[in-house]
C-alpha cells in the first residue's frame, strides 16, 4: 500500500505528534510506502517559508526526500475533472487544492491520509484514513 500523507498530517509530524508518529512508522515499518502529493508539497512549504520556521522546513525537506514528492500528469488532471464535475453536479463542490490531491490519490490508488475526511467524504474511489484518532 501506499500512503499520501495530507499536510495537516504533515504538520502533526513536524510537531511531533505521538500518536501520528507511531502510526507512520508503523505502516511503512510494515511494507507499505509513503508519498507526498506535490499540492501538499506546496501547501506545506508556502506555509513554512511564509512563517520563517527554518527548522521545521530542513525536517520537511528530509521528509520529502525520504518518501518522494510524485509530479501530477495529465491523467492526474482528468481525474480531477471527473470529480469535479461529479462534485459540482451533486451541489457540493470542494477546493481546487483538496481536489488535486484527491485526483493524484484516486488516480494512482493511494490511501489518503488526512484529519480532514469531511472534505474528502462523498468522492468515488477514493480511499482515506485518519491517523490522528
Amino acid at each position: 500500500m501506499t500512503y499520501a500523507l495530507d499536510s495537516n498530517i504533515i504538520s502533526q509530524l513536524l510537531r511531533d505528534n505521538d500518536c501520528v508518529y507511531t502510526r507512520y512508522f508503523d505502516a511503512l515499518s510494515q511494507g507499505n510506502e509513503g508519498v507526498i502529493p506535490l499540492i501538499v508539497y506546496y501547501e506545506v512549504r508556502r506555509g513554512l517559508k511564509a512563517n520563517d520556521a527554518n527548522r521545521k522546513m530542513r525536517s520537511f525537506e528530509k521528509l520529502c526526500l525520504e518518501l518522494g514528492v510524485p509530479e501530477l500528469t495529465q491523467e492526474d488532471m482528468n481525474t480531477a475533472a471527473d470529480i469535479y464535475a461529479e462534485r459540482k453536479r451533486l451541489g457540493s463542490p470542494i477546493e481546487d487544492t483538496d481536489l488535486l490531491i484527491a485526483s493524484q490519490c484516486q488516480t494512482r490508488g493511494y490511501i489518503l491520509v488526512t484529519n480532514n475526511t469531511k472534505h474528502f467524504a462523498g468522492i468515488r474511489g477514493l480511499s482515506f484514513v485518519d491517523w490522528t484518532e
